[in-house]
């Protein structure tokens, strides 16, 4: 029988699927914290993260906003002296909450990832109004009104689709999708 992972492996292994260099050779230096436009959005700065991460704080971790709230500008991949691409450590924390079924409570992140693969797998498009739709319980009676104002002038303008447009070959996006994400499942 194989040992147990620790958390900080399993990150890395799953970083180093991609192209992997290792978080371990993170030197704390702050850079990819002070160049993230959404750290102040975030409970835990990404150099923190690291920093969980590397003490095999799994909890803590699965427990922080922060790779949800990853713009994915990769500003601290590119500065990063150690050359560790932080913006797939977010990307890898985010498929790694969702395998595991960990993750803050009220987050939109996890919800808005399932029902984009969900639409994925369904049409083979990214259509907004579906989207927008797994935010609602989370928004407030004037921001519905809003939302709905607003899209409604974006279809009688014919800016926005009334329903999403299919794609060709659907069947090979569906089984490509079901091959790599397994929330890519439809019930």
């Amino acid at each position: 029988m194989a040992a147990e992972l620790s958390f900080s492996k399993e990150i890395e292994n799953i970083m180093y699927a991609s192209h992997g260099k290792p978080i371990k050779d993170c030197i704390q230096c702050g850079t990819c914290s002070g160049s993230c436009p959404a750290v102040e959005f975030m409970d835990n700065s990404p150099r923190e993260v690291i920093g969980m991460i590397g003490a095999n704080l799994k909890e803590e971790v699965l427990a922080t906003n922060t790779y949800w709230t990853c713009a994915s500008c990769y500003q601290c991949s590119v500065r990063c002296p150690a050359g560790i691409d932080i913006a797939d450590m977010m990307y890898a924390l985010k498929r790694y909450s969702m395998w595991k079924g960990q993750y803050k409570e009220g987050l939109i992140g996890p919800d808005f990832s399932e029902a984009f693969v969900k639409m994925i797998v369904n049409s083979g498009r990214s259509f907004e109004p579906i989207l927008a739709a797994t935010y609602l319980p989370k928004y407030s009676a004037r921001d519905i009104i809003r939302e709905g104002l607003m899209a409604t002038g974006l279809v009688l303008s014919g800016k926005m689709p009334l329903l999403p447009k299919k794609v060709k070959r659907l069947k090979n996006v569906q089984r490509m999708v079901r091959r790599i994400i397994p929330i890519g499942e439809t019930k």
